[in-house]
């Protein structure tokens, strides 16, 4: 019997951009499907506030549409809007998965 597939939003600070790619290509050859985060095109100080929420609603739609949440936290590493999708996609009853040990 084949394994159903899973949707899955990676999650986790931006530091690990390149841990956070390499872990949705595992994910995906996996046969998982990965929604990943928008990666910034330039930085963070020069996006506007609207853009930064924009950002951030769109990234929680994704969780909405997951079977579940990826959480890339390097050494246990979990900031401020890590925590609220992880609490977000507890709330509406998401599996979450980590890739590191979660404090």
């Amino acid at each position: 019997m084949e394994n159903k597939i899973k949707v899955i939003t990676i999650c986790g600070s931006l530091r690990f951009q390149e841990q956070m790619i390499m872990e949705a290509d595992r994910l995906e050859l996996e046969g998982n499907c990965v929604l990943s985060v928008v990666y910034p095109s330039k930085a963070k100080e020069l996006y506007t506030t609207d853009e930064i929420e924009q950002l951030q609603k769109m990234h929680f739609k994704r969780i909405d549409m997951s079977d579940a949440i990826y959480v890339v936290n390097i050494d246990g590493y979990i900031g401020e809007a890590t925590r609220q999708e992880i609490s977000y996609a507890e709330s509406i009853g998401k599996e979450i998965l980590y890739y590191g040990k979660y404090d």
